[in-house]
């Protein structure tokens, strides 16, 4: 029997919801959920229900600078490794940093 490794790759963008736009790629030994958040809270606020749902790896996407990887690193405390894609001025986002547009002033 082949043991599946369930990771997780969250990007943000405006106007989404992790509740709705959400979806996975699944492979025999890798699923993989792909989720749409539209905050750095709304990630944070994911982390619980990816570890139930089994997420043994969490891989955030450019967009999160690093005062939101910092957020997010904070809310798994350890329980999950978190991965980044590391753009310091995001093609996707007016080519700013997340930080810029999702760290409330």
């Amino acid at each position: 029997m082949t043991t599946i490794f369930k990771a997780a790759f969250i990007f943000i963008a405006p106007e989404t919801n992790a509740n709705s736009n959400s979806s996975w790629v699944i492979t025999p030994e890798v699923h993989v959920k792909t989720l749409a958040v539209s905050s750095y809270q709304e990630a944070c606020d994911s982390i619980d229900g990816l570890e139930k749902e089994g997420i043994k790896a969490i891989e955030l996407c450019g967009g999160f600078g690093h005062q939101g990887v910092a957020e997010i690193s904070k809310v798994v405390a350890g329980r999950i490794p978190i991965g980044v894609v590391r753009f310091d001025h995001h093609p996707c986002l007016d080519n700013v940093s997340g930080d810029t547009l999702f760290i409330a002033k």
